[in-house]
C-alpha cells in the first residue's frame, strides 16, 4: 500500500521545502520510494527559495538552490492520504479539501528571520520528518 504525502505552505519557500527535502532524503534512506509519494505546493508560492532557507540546508549537505516554489492546487490535496501544513492554517491561508489526514506542525517561518533561528526550524523539521517516517513505515 502506498501512502501519498503532500508538505503545503503560503509560499512553499521554506518550511514546505525543507520538510520535502527531508522526506525525500527519508524515503531513499528507506528504500521506500515505492510506497511513498511527497508531494510539496503553495497557496501562494514566492518567487524562489527564501536564501536563508538554502544557506542552512546546504549545511546539511542539501541543495535548494535548484528548487522552485509551486502551487498546490486543491485538486491535488484530495488524493493525499496526509496533508501537514507548516504554521499557515493558524492564519487560515492553507486549503482545507482533502479527504486524508491533515496535520499542522506550527511552525514559525523562516522568511526574512537570521540563520540561527532558521538552523532551529530547520532541525525541528528534521526531527518531525524522521519521526513521521518511523510512523509511515510501521504502518506500511
Amino acid at each position: 500500500m502506498s501512502s501519498k504525502i503532500a508538505f503545503v505552505c503560503v509560499q512553499n519557500a521554506g518550511r514546505s521545502q525543507m520538510a520535502t527535502s527531508f522526506a525525500e532524503q527519508a524515503r531513499a534512506d528507506h528504500d521506500a520510494e515505492e510506497e511513498i509519494d511527497i508531494v510539496t505546493g503553495g497557496t501562494d508560492p514566492a518567487d524562489h527559495v527564501h536564501s536563508e532557507v538554502v544557506e542552512v540546508m546546504n549545511e546539511k549537505g542539501i541543495d535548494l538552490s535548484g528548487r522552485t516554489p509551486k502551487a498546490v492546487t486543491p485538486d491535488e490535496l484530495r488524493t493525499m492520504d496526509l496533508v501537514i501544513t507548516m504554521g499557515c492554517s493558524a492564519e487560515g491561508v492553507c486549503p482545507a479539501a482533502w479527504n486524508g489526514e491533515s496535520r499542522d506542525w506550527d511552525l514559525e517561518d523562516p522568511d526574512g528571520q537570521g540563520v540561527d533561528s532558521v538552523r532551529e526550524i530547520r532541525d525541528d523539521i528534521e526531527q518531525r520528518v524522521e519521526a513521521l517516517f518511523e510512523e509511515l513505515l510501521a504502518a506500511q
